[in-house]
């Protein structure tokens, strides 16, 4: 659908309140956005919107086209179309299908972003060949800055006859001339957005689940990093990037450093530059005040491919992997040597705490999340790793904070135990089940992060996507073993 007068109003108002002086000038399109028709409709007499683009390369120099129907020379633009939901969607259209640059190729202006530099008010004769009478176009005009190794333009051979650029000083509309000399427009691309590229001691780095609901916003349903556009008060993007961390997820960080300044594409499909900053932390992401978005989590680099993610940022950590190596995931952080107190040749242990809950000849299991950073879209038990803390205790905390059951450790039986190692080399795992006799409350999701859905399932009817580990336990438990040793090699 064509872009709402509601849209076109705002933009208009915002125009006019940096240039007050045009109101009268533009009187037929205020009385066009009340009149209750489309202003952007090619009927809409006597006068409607058309849309134009200035694009300025590295020189500074703007594009222009030569018409053959009118022997203008003009910037790339034209009518707005019927599936053009606002007009910068309009006027980067007519730019690809005039000059073939893609929207991916221009730049929106720190000084104009979504804005419009120009509004032009001029005639168009009659043309009584297709019986279309005199009227006015008020031409929005959008500015872009043209990205290094875009392509030369690729004209519409039946439309257009040549292309030209022009110094700024040689543009040939008067308001456009007059505006860009005001606003002194070069070359140079500038970025606007800052995003912190933050990671931990062990090579793991801190990624924002996006909200999926929101389909306006940057990335939705996204692992992104953290960041966001720079405010009038920031005096630096560095400013920009720190305000950004405190107010998305209440991130007091010091020491970021630049890292490099990359392009993704915006939500209109323009190139957005980024400058990035680089830090460390070593923090619990539960444990922040996350004002936008789903979450935070750690993943290491290996884990990226698995997570839904812009191409652009996923190539990004990769690189930073890259040129930053980290320990490997597989090797122990500290050797047995260093753990303190332990007696030589000890080797540490991953202790998994799991809830075997049973009713009516059905056991209770969770659907991993798709992106889960374990066993995603399988399904498992409750489980969680244990903290500093006792293992019932482990289970009782896992317990409310994955699926709101309420469990006194006092009704917690151990019923088995799996000893194993994914691979050799791998650091070993003891998984502990434990069947509680009593709890409160009905299994709801808490953590849609890790797990989509509980549902009670028969012990003789498992799934064929389940833990392997999990499988071995159940089985375990229903022979009446209490004891399972996997992955060791004799």
């Amino acid at each position: 659908m064509p872009p709402s007068a509601d849209h076109i109003r705002d933009l208009v108002a915002d125009y006019l309140d940096r240039h007050p002086a045009e109101r009268s000038a533009l009187s037929g399109l205020l009385s066009a956005l009340d009149s209750g028709a489309d202003p952007t409709s090619r009927t809409a007499l006597p006068g409607h919107i058309t849309c134009s683009a200035v694009v300025i390369d590295a020189a500074g120099r703007v594009l222009h086209i030569a018409h053959r129907a009118s022997g203008l020379l003009l910037t790339p633009g034209g009518h707005v179309d019927g599936g053009d939901a606002t007009l910068l969607a309009a006027v980067l259209r007519e730019v690809r299908e005039e000059t073939g640059i893609p929207a991916s190729c221009l730049v929106l202006t720190p000084e104009f972003g979504h804005a419009p530099i120009d509004i032009d008010v001029h005639d168009i004769e009659a043309r009584p060949s297709t019986g279309e009478p005199a009227h006015r176009h008020f031409d929005v005009r959008f500015v872009f800055r043209l990205t290094p190794g875009a392509p030369e333009p690729t004209l519409q051979d039946d439309e257009i006859a040549g292309a030209v650029w022009l110094a700024q000083d040689e543009v040939r509309s008067p308001t456009l001339h007059a505006k860009l000399s005001a606003a002194g427009l070069h070359g140079t691309i500038t970025p606007v957005n800052a995003s912190a590229v933050i990671r931990d001691a062990a090579g793991r780095y801190l990624l924002h689940l996006r909200d999926a609901n929101k389909p306006d916003i940057w990335a939705p349903g996204c692992w992104d990093l953290l960041g966001g556009g720079r405010e009038p008060h920031d005096a630096t993007l560095l400013d920009t990037v720190t305000r950004e961390l405190q107010e998305e997820a209440g991130l007091v960080l010091t020491g970021l450093e630049p890292y490099r300044v990359d392009s993704v594409i915006g939500t209109h499909g323009t190139s957005v530059p980024v400058a990035l900053f680089a830090g460390e932390w070593q923090g619990d992401p539960s444990e922040l005040t996350l004002t936008e978005g789903v979450m935070l989590a750690w993943f290491r680099p290996e884990q990226l491919p698995y997570l839904t993610m812009l191409p652009d940022t996923r190539s990004l950590l990769e690189t930073h992997a890259a040129e930053h190596p980290a320990p490997a995931a597989d090797q122990p952080e500290k050797s047995a040597a260093a753990v303190a107190g332990a007696p030589a040749g000890t080797e540490p242990h991953i202790v998994g705490v799991h809830l075997y809950l049973e009713r009516d000849g059905k056991v209770l299991l969770g659907l991993r999340h798709p992106d889960s950073a374990y066993a995603g879209d399988t399904w498992h038990v409750l489980a969680g790793h244990c903290e500093y803390e006792a293992a019932t205790d482990c289970a009782v905390r896992e317990s409310r904070e994955e699926a709101g059951l309420v469990i006194d450790p006092a009704d917690l039986d151990l019923v088995h135990t799996v000893h194993m190692i994914d691979k050799p080399g791998d650091r070993p795992r003891i998984g502990l089940f434990f069947r509680p006799r009593y709890w409160e409350g009905a299994p709801e999701v808490r953590e849609r992060d890790k797990c989509v859905a509980w549902e009670w399932i028969g012990v003789k009817d498992l799934p064929e996507r389940i833990v392997p580990y999990t499988r071995a336990a159940i089985e375990g438990i229903q022979a009446g073993r209490t004891y399972t040793e996997l992955g060791w090699q004799r």
